[in-house]
């Protein structure tokens, strides 16, 4: 079973991208939704998380609010990697298992693996090949203007947390350009999911 990494940079567009391979019966693992449901459900997370960062980035109904602490973290590198030290244990603990999980009972051709800080975090020895999905900074930061609300300069900052997009260039075994219409997006997915199921 062919473990494909998929990454890119913030409002690249890897949430497009997964949903059309997802679209095309491949199975999806996506390590932003396993910290979500970490963060949100997993008490051990939520001890560690809120130890380590106060109540402050509480809402109103107890919950952990993800753009506070975002904004926290991503201000502040000690704060970034005390994060990572809690949530990347247990997201690759859970990755795996799902990978486990997967090849023990369909065993598909390849799996998708979302992956946003992929070369960052040393994710990619537990993936066969690193998809790259990339898009101008002005398109990217205009998507997530959008989408999140965020100020432009939080959304620089995360930027800069970042690897740029040579260094994701050259880890790269494929490439999606993700600067066009949905359309050019099908159509290279396509184009991948057909030459994935081949290898």
């Amino acid at each position: 079973m062919l473990k494909i990494g998929l990454t890119g940079g913030i409002g690249s567009g890897k949430t497009a991208v997964s949903n059309i391979f997802e679209e095309l019966g491949i199975d999806i693992i996506d390590t932003d939704v396993i910290s979500r449901n970490l963060i949100n459900q997993d008490k051990s997370t939520l001890k560690a998380v809120l130890e380590t960062f106060g109540k402050g980035i509480l809402t109103s109904d107890h919950s952990i609010d993800r753009k506070k602490l975002a904004n926290t973290v991503f201000s502040d590198n000690d704060k970034k990697q005390l994060l990572e030290d809690i949530l990347h244990p247990k997201i690759r603990d859970e990755v795996n298992k799902q990978i486990l999980s997967l090849s023990q009972s369909s065993a598909p051709d390849y799996i998708i693996v979302v992956i946003p800080l992929l070369l960052e975090t040393g994710f990619n020895n537990i993936i066969d090949r690193v998809l790259v999905v990339l898009a101008d900074e002005d398109r990217r930061i205009d998507r997530v203007l959008q989408r999140d609300k965020r100020k432009r300069d939080e959304i620089r900052s995360i930027m800069t947390h970042q690897v740029d997009d040579k260094q994701r260039l050259e880890a790269a075994d494929d490439i999606i350009d993700n600067n066009s219409d949905l359309k050019h997006l099908q159509s290279q997915v396509r184009q991948l999911d057909k030459e994935y199921r081949l290898i």
